[in-house]
């Protein structure tokens, strides 16, 4: 409305209504007779009345499509605010299941194994150059993380272990890491290894089960499980899966290519074992050197 006022051709219409106005003045000041005056200003004005007329009629109508614009742009608005407070109710939703999910593992290996204490974190950060995955979890030691602390998900999947602290928050190496090294055997044969990595299988997003028999029985599909041997980490957390298993060049052992069991690369929320029976036994996650 306030643009259509600024118009020129607003100026015009108010300069044509002044001039309307005075031949008005003038015929109502002889309206008492039929004067050649008074004739005159009549056939004048008639013609201007009924342009005055049409030009009012389309003064309302473009002051109705002004304020229908206004009226618009207000519901626009109105719609975009709705869809926005959808859109976090959505992503409130979403993160709710997610945590949902995780406590209800964790819930699940409560009741299995009562003596574990453990505490949930958020990944807050993760290293992108590493081939290896390491993450930053908003968890620390004011929430009793200390070093070596297993890091599993779900109902047991084991995705790493902590190996440095702060008072706020904890750096996770995950299994994929070469210098992350434990103990692990395969369900159904019950043989037993050392779970290693090197950087060609760490990059797809692999790790090995190492010093296998030669003629090992273990088969593609097998389920992979920690020993617990060393008290870094509890019996039967849930390594992955066999891929497939080769004979060592170097020597007359076999190895396994296991597939991680948690989703590692999509992690955003976990959980962090901080005691379990057995933690009391020397702990310490063992180097190894990066195979090339």
């Amino acid at each position: 409305m306030k643009r259509f006022i600024k118009t020129t051709w607003f100026k015009v219409l108010i300069a044509v209504l002044c001039i309307l106005l005075i031949f008005v003045i003038i015929a109502i000041a002889t309206k008492g007779g039929s004067s050649p005056l008074s004739t005159a200003v009549g056939t004048v004005t008639e013609p201007l009345a009924r342009a005055s007329s049409a030009v009012g009629r389309g003064f309302v109508k473009i002051s109705n499509i002004f304020t229908s614009s206004e009226k618009y742009e207000k519901q626009i608005k109105d719609l975009k605010e709705e869809i926005a407070g959808y859109q976090s109710k959505l992503a409130d939703y979403e993160q709710t299941k997610q945590k949902l999910a995780l406590y209800e593992g964790a819930l699940g290996i409560k009741e299995v194994n009562p003596d574990y204490e453990f505490v949930p974190a958020i990944v807050i950060g993760k290293d992108a150059s590493s081939s290896f995955t390491t993450f930053t979890f908003n968890k620390g030691s004011k929430d009793g993380v200390e070093k070596n602390d297993p890091v599993i998900y779900g109902e047991g999947q084991l995705i790493g272990v902590v190996t440095k602290v702060s008072v706020t928050y904890c750096v996770v190496s995950t299994i994929l890491d070469p210098n992350v090294s434990l103990g692990a055997y395969e369900v159904r044969t019950r043989e037993t290894g050392f779970l290693t990595n090197n950087a060609s299988l760490a990059k797809e997003g692999l790790c090995r089960l190492s010093a296998l028999e030669r003629t090992t029985a273990i088969a593609p599909g097998g389920i992979v499980c920690t020993t617990g041997v060393g008290g870094v980490y509890p019996r039967d957390l849930i390594v992955g899966t066999v891929k497939e298993v080769r004979n060592d060049e170097h020597d007359v052992s076999s190895y396994a290519i296991i597939q991680p069991a948690a989703d590692i690369d999509g992690l955003e929320d976990a959980l962090i074992l901080i005691n379990f029976d057995g933690r009391d036994e020397q702990a310490t996650v063992t180097p190894t050197e990066t195979e090339k």
